[in-house]
């Protein structure tokens, strides 16, 4: 406020000054004191050393290094430190190696906004009304420009002010982004803490089901003798049994499909002759085709037998599946049920309780030191396992596997939180949605923190150009655009988009996605920036400056008038 309050007082002096005619032509306001005064002489802006006679201002005639004497003529045109250097007589260095201290010819522009014109502008012919509409710098007669500051001023001015609503919308549009997004952040809190209180349910669950695992393998290795076809050779013979059956089934039905292709095959061959016996020519002299219908005509009559449906209907019964309502039964023989017998080859169940658990502990280690030595078979690995035990155990990997599972969504979960939204999580409202834009064969896809693509029109494909990385904030100078579209100037965000699809005989395609300020979404051009490198320039109320907490910490480079913004 304070930097505006100044910059009127400036105006208002030059103003002042400018109509009482004591400043030269083509003199900024910022540069007024200068050419104050009353005096004879005027020294150069950059050089107070050089004093020359106020007369010799603005007499076309470049007398300064810097150029300040010719403030409203092209005298100076030439001064241009990143020009080549050129012989300019007269001045003390002798050339135009030097910088310029004036930015160019002043145009009051009342009515409408004062600027500078290039000095190579000034009595070139040309009526440059886009930055001089007041027609000033054409003094020489050459061409007379007449004043349009009042109509160009008007018009401005309305479009500043579309510009302004335009930017309280957007602004609006961007306070219910950020409240989305806060609440969405909060839920992803809300939800890491659950996960958290979740997964100590689960692992608590987990150890129960190994627990209940351990005691049925313990159970069932404190057998002395097992019970029917569960373990030993009697395990493997049934296992083995149940192999071979399954090998002979599927044989079987593929022997039965084989047959039901041949059947149909002649069929179809006997239809075919049966028509070339009913037509043919019998007056036809052609042997080949008399001896093809004699001999079907001797198959007919031949006949072969019928196809018994009673076979085929074994062979269906055959090759269905085992189970407990047809073939075998295997699970009779493989399980371990305890009958009473059972009971009475437990050793420790004829032993008093205090004596049960210690005997049946120093008879586990006994039966693992047998084990590990070679001296006894391990039961669980040449037979099945028992019903009991194969349910404990994927009772127990069914709940690590859902431990696991929570844990990896909450580390998901944690990165979601943790990653960078821009300011204030604004983007995290964005996350999911898409915009696109047709340009020549293609349409071109943004999908907000996800990826890029390049849809052919034709139905050619789509091409990854990048999946989301990362936010990076560069500057940019960009000029204004009639319809709003430009980034404008200062700190912008961009989205990284990296490691895409791989260009022949190229690097893996990437997109740099520049975001302007705008009322809505919208993807606004589509560049090729070098050899598989994009750039997507992108309007959204995400970037437009205000509303949010970071603004505050934003660099003076960063912060710029909002006509800059649409």
């Amino acid at each position: 406020m304070q930097q505006r309050l100044t910059c009127l007082t400036l105006v208002g002096a030059f103003s002042i000054l400018a109509a009482a005619g004591q400043l030269p032509r083509g003199v900024g306001p910022e540069f007024a004191s200068h050419y104050e005064g009353s005096g004879s002489e005027f020294s150069c802006i950059s050089d107070r050393s050089v004093k020359l006679d106020r007369a010799r201002i603005n007499d076309n005639s470049c007398d300064c290094a810097d150029g300040s004497d010719e403030p409203g003529t092209a005298a100076c045109a030439l001064i241009d430190a990143l020009s080549p250097e050129q012989p300019l007589p007269g001045t003390p260095s002798g050339s135009t190696n030097a910088s310029r201290t004036l930015p160019g010819f002043w145009c009051e522009n009342k009515g409408h906004v004062g600027s500078y014109v290039p000095f190579q502008y000034v009595n070139d012919g040309v009526c440059d009304y886009d930055v001089c509409c007041d027609g000033s710098e054409e003094f020489g007669g050459r061409v007379v420009c007449e004043n349009r500051c009042a109509a160009i001023g008007r018009e401005h001015r309305k479009l500043q002010e579309e510009r302004r609503l335009g930017m309280e919308r957007a602004l609006k549009k961007k306070a219910t982004m950020l409240t989305e997004a806060a609440q969405l952040r909060r839920q992803a809190e809300s939800r890491l803490t659950q996960l958290a209180a979740d997964i100590k349910k689960l692992e608590a669950k987990r150890d129960e089901a190994k627990r209940k695992q351990a005691e049925a393998e313990l159970a069932d290795q404190s057998r002395v003798v097992g019970g029917g076809g569960g373990g030993g050779k009697v395990g493997v013979l049934v296992e083995l049994a149940r192999k071979r059956v399954d090998e002979l089934r599927g044989s079987l039905d593929a022997v039965r499909r084989h047959r039901t292709t041949l059947r149909g095959q002649v069929d179809e061959l006997q239809a075919i002759l049966s028509t070339l016996k009913a037509d043919y020519n019998p007056n036809f002299n052609d042997e080949g085709v008399k001896a093809a219908v004699k001999a079907f005509e001797d198959f007919a009559a031949r006949g072969d037998a019928a196809p018994e449906q009673a076979a085929d209907a074994d062979v269906d019964e055959l090759v269905k599946e085992d189970g407990a309502e047809s073939g075998i039964n295997w699970a009779e023989f493989e399980s371990q049920t305890e009958e009473d017998t059972d009971i009475l080859l437990r050793l420790e169940a004829y032993l008093p309780e205090t004596l049960r658990k210690a005997v049946r502990s120093r008879m586990l280690d006994l039966r693992l030191w047998l084990i590990r030595n070679g001296i006894l078979a391990d039961k669980a690995s040449t037979g099945t396992e028992s019903q009991l035990v194969k349910a404990a155990r994927e009772a127990a990997e069914t709940a690590e596997r859902e431990v696991k599972d929570k844990i990896r969504e909450q580390d998901e979960q944690r990165e979601d939180v943790k990653k960078d939204y821009g300011p204030s999580d604004v983007l995290r409202s964005l996350r999911g949605r898409s915009i696109s834009i047709d340009s020549g064969e293609y349409t071109y896809e943004l999908s907000w923190l996800g990826q890029t693509l390049q849809k052919s029109i034709k139905g050619h494909g789509d091409t990854n150009m990048g999946e989301f990385a990362g936010i990076d904030r560069e500057m940019v100078d960009d000029e204004e655009r009639l319809d709003g579209k430009s980034l404008g100037k200062g700190l912008r965000m961009v989205l990284r988009y990296e490691d895409g699809l791989g260009c022949w005989n190229g690097p893996r395609r990437r997109t740099d996605v520049w975001l302007g300020c705008a009322e809505t979404e919208e993807l606004w051009r589509v560049t090729e920036a070098e050899k598989c490198v994009y750039k997507m320039e992108v309007g959204t109320p995400a970037a437009c400056e205000g509303g949010d907490d970071d603004d505050d910490d934003d660099d003076d480079d960063g912060k710029r008038k909002r006509k800059d913004e649409l």
